[in-house]
């Protein structure tokens, strides 16, 4: 493997910016997490028509990718072969980009809806319940994987078509940016991403962690506490870093084979011992219910009722997913060499998709099949001991729970470390000067990366800061919204140049 050199302009304001940041959070919790609080709902409020837009637009400039002339359009050159098979392709994308927060939202997302239901729906009726689960389906289906696919897209492009030889998100401006992307601004975008890649990592930490500490507690009967969420940090982090050593090969990919693995035994697990008819009818209609009112729901900002619904859902996870999309970007691009743009997005948008919808229609479902049946009263569990009791409470509710549970910790487990070894992957990647195509970045970098942050985890959570972290991290999707636009003309704009080639590339692989 060419190992290449760490580029110091990015590498050092990147580790200074979040040694700063994170110490002053710490120091300064009190005061700043309310401050950050207060200018995350100013965004979600004032900014909630760009990001719908924005999603919805990416969706369309998708479709487009997919359908016209530029679908067959390789990311590579004439004799460039995917390097990995499409299951471990499938996998490392959907592992990569969802983790442990699949796991944990489809379990608990329902019951916010169904206790505080979006269109002025009545608070646990039956029209509620009707939505719980679609509104899931629709967040985390096709336009949150849109968020991801177009910025693997555009560095993908730029890294084996137009052989930029960084994986960075100012390489993939250059076709607006010009010489710019290598000066001032270009260096600006680059630290920005990282920001927004510890800071959505943060977000997996700030669920993941509490989440596998209350699992195991309840296992070992062991109360939730700040050393039990640490000790998990530490073992986290033991299984990455043997994973990161062995690097995206063997490491990673392997990871990720394990991964899809074991989250399509739990899940067959649970429809097998579970109400099977009813989950597959309730899908069935949820999916429904969502298709039936995409549009709607993609550009719903309740103007007149101001319930909020919207802004405290859709526009967060827009900006959040749009936080963290430079990262699992990059991620994709750099796995899906020798792949056309049109496999590129539809394995992006389908794969991503169906495999979220497959955790929402099974475990959504079953904790909805658990409160409509009065068998768990689950939306007073989440209010009155909060989310992850719920989690704990549903897998006690299954037959055989401690197994159950300890496949349930040993996933989340993997997860995270899935998680946190692409992070480390991208970011020493983005903070590396010159890449070869099969090239990575030097392992004492990947590993430096991984423990950084498994470190900025620890002490985060001893000052009780990262929340404020997390909610910085979105902050950052506003300056990502103008990365997007440069992107999309980026692209479009190399297309159009490139056009000659593609002709020659797509004759040449027709024989004619």
């Amino acid at each position: 493997m060419n190992h290449s050199r760490v580029e110091k302009s990015i590498f050092w304001p990147s580790l200074l910016l979040i040694v700063m940041v994170t110490l002053l959070l710490v120091i300064f919790r009190e005061t700043a997490g309310p401050v950050v609080s207060d200018m995350m709902t100013g965004i979600t409020y004032r900014l909630d028509w760009a990001f719908e837009f924005l999603t919805i637009g990416l969706f369309i400039v998708l479709l487009w990718l997919m359908v016209g002339r530029y679908g067959r359009v390789k990311l590579g050159d004439q004799h460039d072969v995917p390097e990995f098979s499409r299951f471990s392709w499938g996998g490392m994308l959907f592992t990569a980009s969802m983790g442990t927060s699949i796991m944990f939202w489809s379990i608990v997302e329902p019951i916010y809806y169904y206790t505080w239901p979006p269109f002025g729906l009545e608070a646990e009726s039956s029209s509620a319940a009707e939505y719980a689960v679609s509104y899931g389906l629709f967040h985390w289906g096709i336009s949150a994987w849109a968020l991801y696919a177009l910025p693997a897209v555009v560095m993908a492009y730029s890294f084996y078509v137009k052989k930029n030889a960084s994986l960075k998100i100012s390489a993939a401006c250059r076709g607006v940016l010009g010489k710019h992307a290598d000066g001032f601004l270009g260096k600006t975008i680059d630290v920005l991403v990282i920001w927004s890649m510890i800071g959505g990592l943060g977000t997996s930490l700030g669920l993941g962690v509490p989440m596998v500490a209350a699992v195991l507690g309840n296992l070992v009967g062991v109360e939730q506490s700040l050393w039990l969420n640490i000790v998990i940090i530490i073992i986290w982090t033991f299984i990455f870093s043997f994973s990161a050593y062995f690097g995206l090969y063997k490491g990673i990919r392997k990871l990720s084979d394990y991964n899809v693995y074991m989250a399509l035994g739990l899940a067959l697990f649970v429809i097998i011992v579970g109400p099977t008819l009813f989950l597959l009818s309730y899908f069935t209609n949820s999916l429904g219910i969502m298709l039936d009112n995409f549009w709607m729901m993609s550009l719903y900002t309740d103007p007149i009722h101001q319930s909020g619904f919207p802004q405290a859902w859709t526009v967060f996870y827009w900006a959040w997913f749009a936080a963290t999309a430079p990262f699992i970007g990059i991620f994709v691009a750099r796995i899906s060499k020798g792949r056309s743009i049109r496999e590129l997005v539809f394995n992006v948008l389908l794969w991503g998709s169906l495999g979220s919808w497959l955790y929402f229609g099974v475990f959504g479902g079953y904790a909805m099949d658990l409160q409509l049946t009065g068998k768990l009263n689950l939306a007073q569990i989440q209010a009155e001991q909060g989310d992850t009791s719920v989690i704990v409470a549903v897998l006690n509710s299954l037959p055989m729970p401690v197994l159950v549970s300890v496949f349930f910790l040993i996933l989340g487990f993997v997860f995270l470390a899935t998680s946190l070894d692409s992070a480390s992957y991208v970011i020493a990647s983005v903070a590396t000067k010159n890449l070869s195509e099969n090239g990575e970045p030097a392992r004492w970098h990947r590993l430096m990366w991984g423990i950084l942050l498994s470190t900025l985890a620890i002490s985060l959570t001893i000052a009780g800061g990262l929340s404020v972290v997390q909610t910085s991290s979105v902050l950052v999707a506003v300056p990502v919204l103008i990365m997007y636009v440069l992107m999309t003309i980026s692209l479009l704009k190399w297309l159009k140049q490139d056009e000659s080639i593609h002709v020659y590339v797509k004759n040449e692989t027709e024989g004619k």
